[in-house]
């Protein structure tokens, strides 16, 4: 079956949905910001992203551009033109040669970029992951809360919808996507334990953060499957996209799609109820408390539990037990029809 050109105009604009939102989070920053202002050397950070030009990463430049304006440090963010996680680690191993001071990384693969990030911290570069809770090479890594408390979060409002009956899907970026990984074992195992009525028809589907490419899976999904009655998303992309292909397909009425996505991305499919709920932490206030955490690290500050790093949902982040140098924000925002024009991003 071909796509129309309506249709594919639609899946191309789910990328390119780029936003001016900084003035909207002026109020978002703790006092202790200021303090950092008053920092006499100047570092060069560079934040590497899965992939640059969606709307997830697009928002997460606008919190590396606050905090570059704020504290007149160098910071700027660059990413692959495609999420993949060999060119990845050629742009840190550019990074390294252009001699910067630090690179907050969200890796699209963790093994793909481990060994460049270990040249990295050899040369004297500090590193700050994000979404990578199992890397080894990082000096801190900074999560926006337990992954596993979101996954079980996630299925429960995909439960909710399907009313805990009945066939269902996910779409993830990658296997080698820590956070993902961790996503889909937590909402699996939810599953099996509280609704042995629900049924995963398949393993989860790879989507690559590709726009074009999660369209066409949950196309597949939806022909290959004429009972299935959810879909649940873990990339930026996957939600828009599926919600998309349900409703060209006309199964609104009983396919329910749930997952990650942000409001921007999302709005006409949440009015026209092709989907049900996104979740999301913002990126904006995660680039900014990633570059902050670097900052900290290479002014000799020790990151630990309950540190302040000035931006909401991490000013008060915790340690987990068994890894010291992963910690944990605060909190996710979940968005419906109802509550949908309070967020601009």
């Amino acid at each position: 079956m071909g796509i129309d050109s309506k249709t594919l105009n639609r899946i191309l604009l789910i990328p390119l949905i780029l936003f001016c939102v900084a003035a909207c989070d002026s109020n978002t920053r703790s006092p202790k910001q200021a303090e950092t202002n008053n920092l006499e050397k100047k570092y060069k950070i560079a934040t590497l992203v899965k992939v640059d030009g969606i709307p997830w990463f697009a928002r997460m430049r606008t919190g590396v551009m606050r905090f570059a304006q704020e504290t007149g440090q160098d910071a700027f963010m660059v990413g692959p033109a495609r999420a993949d996680g060999p060119l990845q680690a050629q742009m840190i191993d550019e990074l390294i040669r252009q001699g910067v001071d630090a690179i907050c990384v969200v890796p699209f693969s963790v093994p793909a970029v481990e060994s460049s990030l270990k040249k990295a911290r050899e040369t004297g570069i500090v590193i700050v992951a994000h979404e990578a809770s199992n890397m080894v090479n990082a000096d801190i890594i900074l999560e926006p809360f337990d992954n596993r408390a979101w996954g079980i979060h996630l299925m429960d409002e995909l439960a909710m919808y399907m009313k805990h009956k009945g066939p269902y899907a996910v779409i993830l970026g990658s296997y080698g996507s820590q956070s993902h990984m961790e996503w889909l074992g937590a909402a699996i195992s939810r599953q099996l334990e509280k609704y042995p009525d629900m049924k995963l028809v398949s393993d989860a589907i790879e989507d690559h953060d590709n726009p074009a490419r999660s369209f066409a899976r949950a196309r597949e999904l939806l022909e290959t499957f004429p009972e299935l009655r959810g879909i649940l998303g873990f990339t930026m992309v996957s939600v828009p996209s599926a919600a998309l292909a349900v409703e060209t397909a006309g199964r609104q009425e009983t396919v329910n799609v749930v997952g990650v996505s942000l409001p921007s991305a999302c709005k006409s499919y949440l009015e026209e109820g092709s989907l049900e709920t996104i979740s999301f932490w913002d990126p904006a206030d995660a680039g900014y408390a990633m570059n902050m955490a670097a900052l900290m690290t290479l002014r000799g500050i020790k990151i630990h539990n309950e540190t302040d790093l000035g931006i909401r949902g991490y000013q008060n982040i915790r340690e987990d037990q068994r890894k010291s140098n992963l910690f944990f924000g605060k909190g996710w925002i979940d968005v419906t029809k109802a509550n949908m024009v309070n967020y601009a991003y």
